[in-house]
């Protein structure tokens, strides 16, 4: 605590290698929320600048005593996922407004692929989707960032018995929702033929050896 006692300080009052020691210490934490969050990986490098910009800006708003840095970066975080969640859907209802182009590529195989059990990280990451958004920063903030309940009020601005209700309503809605999912991706998955084979494939396979056959 008396290294984030004497870092607060120095960020305060707008120590550069302070605040590079600040990125050091807590790049890959926000970086993990904003992933989670968005099941982005390249979305969530540009959460972390923005956020760590944003924090230089908001630097003075650091209390010197009693803050903890890790909440009060997450704060920043929400808010900058917020406005990135704002400016997608005007985005999107722009491009709605304007005649359809070629199709967009999926790159969900490749978050999957980076992920040790992709079908329960999915599963998840789609069930979160269906929670209130109120519901779903509470419970990235406090089960998957590990925040207690005062450190997820800092970081959103609400008091604790608010945190404390919105987790509780949070956790009673994935589990269903999750399993939902799961069965979802899980049909999802099932390779067409037989062994994975394709139709067309074999009847190529038969046809060839039918011809060498009556060489």
């Amino acid at each position: 605590m008396e290294h984030e006692h004497s870092l607060r300080a120095r960020i305060r009052a707008g120590d550069p290698d302070a605040f590079g020691a600040l990125f050091d210490d807590y790049a890959q934490t926000v970086f993990r929320y904003a992933v989670r969050s968005t099941g982005d990986w390249s979305g969530g490098e540009d959460v972390v600048s923005l956020t760590f910009l944003e924090a230089w800006r908001l630097r003075g708003t650091l209390r010197e005593s009693d803050e903890e840095l890790k909440p009060w970066l997450l704060g920043i975080a929400t808010n900058v996922l917020r406005n990135t969640r704002r400016a997608a859907r005007r985005h999107e209802a722009a491009l709605a407004r304007m005649p359809a182009g070629a199709p967009v590529p999926d790159f969900a195989d490749e978050l999957v692929s980076r992920i040790h059990d992709a079908e329960q990280l999915a599963a998840a990451q789609a069930a979160l989707r269906r929670l209130k958004p109120k519901e779903r920063e509470v419970f990235l903030l406090c089960v998957w960032d590990g925040l207690d309940y005062r450190g997820a009020a800092r970081a959103l601005g609400v008091p604790v018995g608010t945190v404390r209700s919105r987790l509780s309503r949070a956790r009673k809605r994935l589990r269903g929702l999750t399993e939902d999912e799961r069965e979802k991706i899980s049909g999802n998955m099932e390779l067409p033929g037989s062994a994975g084979q394709y139709p067309s494939d074999r009847a190529t396979a038969v046809r060839s050896n039918e011809r060498e056959g009556n060489r």
